[in-house]
């Protein structure tokens, strides 16, 4: 199961994000949403959720992750249906915590293990320094 390509999507008025299609099938009729790094949002099937969840608690036990950074992902999770036109809905302290407004065009782009969701101005830089990166730029 991988992640991958990027797409342009809509959020409603009601703070629903319909997934695309082709990642739908991936995340079954659950999946967890929690802040991302960089500031977006990511979108986790269950399984992998559970699977950074441990690893996370065991970096913690070994004192190479703080409890903090540990807290910060729990609190953030949410646990979320998917529904039949394959729509999740986007709690607002996610959207602020990623910079996405009501109503807001966004980007959701795979990333091999999870999704991501977006602002597309700061999408736009990520996947430029991520081009850069790949390019051998040293800027």
């Amino acid at each position: 199961m991988l992640f991958v390509g990027a797409f342009e999507r809509q959020i409603d008025d009601k703070g629903r994000l319909a997934l695309p299609a082709s990642f739908r099938g991936h995340l079954g009729d659950h999946c967890y949403l929690v802040k991302g790094l960089d500031k977006c949002i990511d979108v986790l099937p269950v399984d992998t959720f559970e699977r950074v969840a441990l690893d996370l608690r065991e970096s913690v036990v070994h004192g190479d992750t703080s409890r903090n950074r540990q807290r910060a992902l729990a609190w953030s999770a949410k646990l979320v249906n998917v529904d039949r036109q394959g729509r999740v809905l986007l709690e607002d302290k996610l959207r602020a915590y990623a910079e996405i407004g009501p109503d807001q065009q966004v980007m959701v782009a795979g990333n091999i293990d999870r999704l991501e969701i977006w602002a597309p101005d700061r999408f736009a830089r990520v996947e430029s320094s991520g081009t850069d990166d790949m390019a051998g730029d040293d800027e």
